[in-house]
């Protein structure tokens, strides 16, 4: 989903941007947003710890089985079986954590907003920082889930979601410290990153770590000319000359 967005590569100012254009001419240049909010909630805690592959099966059996016509999908789950909803979802890893979290989570939506499209209301119009600080009140919900619903949900310019991949290449780019945890991984992006590119960086990123930059095995451990950001890459933790891949906070100074 998404549409076109429009920026000029040409005037990138920082290393960060310089990568997020390159993958961006890669993959795809989009801007996100009109997610229904407590839908792209549960979408992102279903994916928790495990792949789109095995999570969205997942997710379409939730739908079709709580949600559809006028029914409210935060009020059928707040009411649902805890057992049959972690059926539903068994595919996505983790059920019976994931289904408990999601029943809690759709309380909280019914009791503190009213109703899934209240909920949509205050995630689209709201202060993003207060959008995000609420959420993460909410047990179960960290800060990659709160800003994937900022920004699928919300259209929000300058959210820039650290998932695993994001964390793992940017700190062994050299582009964030290795040591970063992934909010320090976060503010370094979101303050190099121009707001109309963070949300494509984030999920062009996430495609590059898929193809190219792999935890164990990435392009370059075995041939440096296969990885299409080689030449601005700091391959902190990555020792072609030995075949060993450790994590950037681990790699020797």
């Amino acid at each position: 989903g998404g549409a076109a967005a429009e920026f000029d590569p040409a005037t990138a100012d920082t290393r960060a941007e310089r990568v997020v254009d390159r993958l961006g001419e890669r993959y795809w240049q989009k801007t996100y947003g009109g997610q229904d909010a407590f839908t792209c909630l549960v979408r992102t805690i279903l994916s928790q710890n495990t792949s789109d592959k095995a999570s969205q099966p997942a997710h379409d059996a939730l739908l079709e089985r709580y949600d559809g016509g006028e029914i409210d999908l935060a009020e059928s789950l707040a009411s649902a079986e805890q057992s049959i909803l972690a059926e539903t979802i068994s595919g996505a890893g983790l059920y019976n954590q994931k289904s408990e979290t999601l029943i809690d989570t759709a309380a909280w939506v019914v009791e503190t907003f009213g109703s899934a499209a209240e909920f949509d209301a205050f995630v689209k119009d709201e202060d993003p920082e207060t959008v995000r600080e609420t959420l993460l009140e909410v047990r179960g919900v960290g800060p990659k889930t709160a800003d994937c619903v900022l920004l699928f949900a919300g259209g929000r310019g300058g959210v820039f979601p650290v998932d695993t991949h994001v964390h793992r290449i940017y700190r062994r780019m050299g582009i964030a410290p290795p040591d970063a945890d992934h909010e320090g991984v976060r503010a370094v992006l979101e303050r190099d990153v121009p707001a109309a590119k963070c949300g494509f960086g984030h999920t062009a990123t996430i495609q590059f770590g898929r193809e190219y930059c792999t935890a164990r095995k990435p392009a370059c451990l075995e041939d440096p000319d296969a990885c299409p950001m080689a030449d601005i890459c700091d391959q902190v933790g990555v020792y072609p000359a030995t075949g060993e891949v450790v994590d950037p906070a681990d790699a020797p100074e």
